[in-house]
């Protein structure tokens, strides 16, 4: 039976981490790394092209990247706490990224949060800065989930498609004892399931095609073309969150990323309607010569005023010598004026005693 399962059917990697020596190449983490790549050099293209100074978005990384790291973690941590913090749980595991779990939830919203610091202190506007990175945001993603094929999680139900997933058990190959994420595949696939990371895959790089084509027809701008990638990418999120069937946190009896995925879902429609209002796409030529005439306006202010302190400074030594002429002129006429007197009397005196 299962080798006719087999044959309508594609394997999972035999493991996802190799060792170099004593330094283990993680799949996961390479995957994570590429697709940080691709999204950086993509976005940088795309937003020179909107008229972008070159470098910025490489710059803006800085900021991004680890904030996004730590928020996709966050979330993670928060929607699957059992598993560290649980009973049984492995607290020092939180710490492990390398092992896979990062909420793209959290990624973006904490990664925005990175964005907007760096976009402000360049006088960049956050949405024109979304808008450029949004496909290459999304393919990102699509690289990420191979992550999760090399991990073998985040697969989907049991399933007898032709396109099924086969899962093995991994073990250490030293000791014989499971290990799911550093282990080798041992026997033959356990079951067949939904390749959910597939689908995701095959989906993000569907909404960053849309999104390309979308951005050229209608010239989007303030943030709608980031908007629609949100969109988009949610609306698929929903339905292959409900095909998953590994253990997660639950609200009200359903999974708590598709109550996520539905409402910013909506919350990406609304904007998507709100944004037409603001007029056309950013001139970031614009923008970017106005920061620029601002910076030099400041800078030569600020010589003027040096300048201005400058010469009031040697204005007033200028003027104390005249001042001192003014306050010392008086006390030398009365000087003078009384040496006249003492002469007068000592020639009143002199004739007086001449007389005598």
């Amino acid at each position: 039976m299962a080798t006719t399962l087999n044959l309508a059917s594609f394997p999972s990697p035999p493991q996802g981490v190799w060792h170099l020596g004593p330094i283990p190449i993680r799949a996961y983490a390479l995957c994570i790394i590429v697709g940080i790549i691709v999204a950086i050099v993509w976005g940088e293209k795309r937003f020179q092209a909107r008229g972008g100074q070159k470098g910025f978005i490489t710059d803006l990384a800085v900021w991004a990247v680890p904030f996004g790291l730590v928020g996709g973690r966050l979330y993670h941590l928060a929607t699957d706490w059992r598993t560290y913090f649980g009973p049984g749980g492995n607290p020092i595991g939180a710490l492990e990224v390398w092992n896979g779990g990062l909420g793209i939830w959290g990624a973006i919203a904490l990664g925005g949060v990175g964005a907007l610091i760096g976009a402000r202190r360049r006088g960049i506007p956050l949405p024109a800065v979304a808008d450029a990175i949004a496909p290459g945001i999304v393919l990102a993603q699509a690289i990420g989930r191979l992550g999760n094929y090399f991990n073998q999680e985040l697969y989907g139900r049991v399933t007898d498609v032709p396109w099924a997933l086969e899962i093995f058990n991994r073990v250490d190959p030293a000791t014989g004892v499971a290990d799911p994420i550093n282990g080798v595949a041992q026997g033959p696939a356990t079951e067949l399931v939904h390749p959910t990371f597939l689908y995701e895959l095959l989906w993000n790089i569907g909404v960053a095609l849309l999104v390309v084509w979308a951005d050229k027809r209608f010239k989007l701008g303030h943030g709608r073309a980031f908007a629609l990638y949100v969109a988009a990418y949610t609306a698929g999120r929903f339905w292959i969150e409900l095909m998953r069937d590994d253990t997660a946190t639950l609200v009200f009896g359903v999974r708590v990323n598709v109550w996520v995925a539905a409402l910013v879902f909506i919350g990406a429609v609304v904007y998507m309607i709100v944004a037409r209002k603001r007029g056309p796409r950013e001139d970031l030529v614009a923008i970017r010569e106005a920061r620029e005439e601002g910076l030099t306006g400041a800078a030569a202010s600020a010589v003027d005023s040096d300048a201005a302190e400058a010469d009031a400074v040697e204005g007033s030594e200028d003027a104390e010598p005249s001042e001192k002429a003014v306050d010392e002129g008086p006390a030398s006429t009365d000087e003078a004026e009384a040496d006249k007197a003492a002469d007068e009397k000592t020639r009143v005196e002199e004739a007086a005693e001449r007389k005598s």
